[in-house]
């Protein structure tokens, strides 16, 4: 059996020359032997500069083929650190401080608010071309020829999404990424017939990882969209043919939303399967993306210390013995798990705790941050935060972030459970749940609801469906009906601070 790459240069090199390779959405495509010259092309260009293996390259440009291209060439040059290109002056000097980099890479406007922001030092350099035919305009340094990254050498950089501390800075390495995407490839049967069609943005690990680098590792190809886009995904999804997508449950709600109009694309579609991760799918939306579709979906358990999966449910029939169960994230793929009590002892099938993991792609700790390495990691194992428990079958159930579980008078109401409750109205098409400040109970429990389209509802007639499906203690007490549910750049709910954002608190 031949040795998987344990560099992201080695995983590129594997995708036959003349296969497609990468997409735009008017669906042009480079093949691999293209993207391998541009992504080289543009390499040599980072070493002109003076920027090579050592170095971090910062990026700041839109979703698209050239961002794919630019990060295929950063991250085979040396470090690479992608930004949102939504943050403002104030948090690229946070993110770019902190970072850090050699060069910062970003084009045409995002240039302008980049250069107020940029700390001295750093090389800004402008990407012209297209993803074809890729050019760095800046100034030039001594030539980097330092040779290519080793497997232990850092590949990519993220900061975690917190939503009051300050970010943790993640380091991944080259053998994190090329293992975490083989074996992503791996677990899905990606081969050169299959096309993502990626949606998620490529400044955060579901995209890079699930769509970009595990499609290069299957010797797939991959469509680079803008970014989700409600309104153009049938489009997306008839012309350009992908065999499957992945998501976060917040998109895969508004393409249900949206479903009903396509109904021509949807009976033409040739999707394989649907992929969720990054947060939990309630078993209402994973029976409805299936029923709309035709389509297995395949829920994953992914975060970025992990370099993105760590269990998946796997595809009908590809396990013996295991098939996908809504509501499970699946069994360990990618990373061993178990289940630990508060002082860090293993618990048994069935026991709820802290979803811990360890493997090759799980980070070593975060960057000059001992408090929370020490917090975080105990005897080899990660803990993630996530409060879960296993079935007998090794299946993970998720109840919940530690930090959102809702604690009323002391007893813990686990938001995911109000949130499925709620979805099973039919006029609700998102719901989520949140903890409320409450003088004598310390939380009580709160949610925000997006009604289907031309639905009609009172909040009264919503707390009576819950109550007849959960304890009278989850029961929200307060809903509120709204056009929108505040997200988080990726699309993910964010639960913690949200009754102040809708004025609760």
């Amino acid at each position: 059996m031949p040795m998987r790459p344990e560099t992201v240069r080695a995983l590129l090199a594997q995708g036959d020359d003349e296969a497609p390779a990468l997409l735009d959405v008017s669906g042009a495509a480079l093949t691999y032997g293209d993207l391998r010259e541009a992504v080289e092309h543009l390499r040599a260009e980072l070493a002109r500069c003076g920027v090579g293996r050592g170095d971090t390259i910062a990026l700041l440009l839109p979703n698209g083929p050239e961002l794919v291209v630019a990060f295929l060439a950063a991250v085979t040059a040396g470090a690479v650190a992608p930004l949102n290109p939504a943050y403002r002056a104030e948090e690229l000097r946070f993110y770019l401080g902190d970072l850090r980099p050699r060069a910062l890479i970003t084009r045409g406007d995002l240039g302008a608010e980049a250069r107020g922001a940029a700390p001295e030092g750093i090389a800004l350099l402008e990407l012209g071309g297209d993803a074809r035919s890729p050019s760095l305009a800046g100034p030039s340094g001594v030539a980097a020829d330092r040779g290519e990254p080793a497997a232990d050498d850092v590949a990519l950089l993220l900061h975690t999404s917190g939503t009051t501390a300050r970010p943790k800075l993640v380091p991944l390495t080259q053998r994190n990424l090329a293992a975490s995407a083989s074996n992503i490839a791996s677990w899905l049967g990606l081969g050169p017939a299959d096309r993502c069609l990626n949606v998620m943005p490529l400044f955060h690990i579901h995209g890079l990882m699930a769509a970009v680098l595990a499609s290069l590792a299957g010797g797939a190809s991959v469509v680079a969209t803008p970014g989700f886009d409600g309104f153009k995904f049938f489009e997306w999804l008839g012309r350009l043919e992908p065999t499957w997508y992945s998501a976060v449950p917040t998109m895969h709600q508004l393409i249900l939303e949206r479903a009903p109009r396509h109904e021509d694309v949807l009976a033409a579609q040739r999707l394989r399967f649907i992929r969720s991760s990054s947060a939990g799918l309630p078993p209402s939306v994973f029976a409805a993306l299936e029923q709309r579709f035709g389509a297995p979906v395949i829920e994953s358990y992914g975060m970025t210390e992990a370099t993105h999966q760590m269990a998946s449910n796997p595809l009908p029939g590809r396990v013996p013995g295991l098939e996908r169960r809504a509501g499970t994230v699946g069994v360990a793929a990618g990373a061993e798990i178990r289940i630990l009590d508060p002082e860090g002892r293993p618990l048994t099938a069935g026991e709820r705790g802290e979803v811990a993991i360890r493997g090759a792609g799980v980070t070593l700790g975060y960057v000059e941050n001992p408090e929370a390495n020490a917090a975080a990691f105990s005897d080899g194992w990660f803990r993630t935060g996530d409060e879960g428990y296993l079935g007998e079958d090794g299946a993970l159930t998720l109840t919940g972030r530690l930090k959102e579980l809702i604690n009323r008078g002391g007893e813990k109401v686990a938001p995911l459970e109000v949130d499925d409750a709620l979805l099973q109205h039919p006029a609700v098409a998102q719901a989520v749940a949140f903890a409320v400040p409450h003088p004598k109970l310390g939380e009580e429990v709160g949610a925000a609801v997006v009604l289907a389209e031309g639905q009609v509802v009172e909040a009264s007639e919503l707390r009576a469906f819950a109550a007849e499906r959960l304890a009278a203690f989850k029961v929200p007490r307060s809903i509120v009906i709204v056009d929108e549910i505040p997200k988080g750049p990726t699309g993910k709910l964010q639960r913690i601070g949200l009754a102040e954002r809708l004025g609760l608190a």
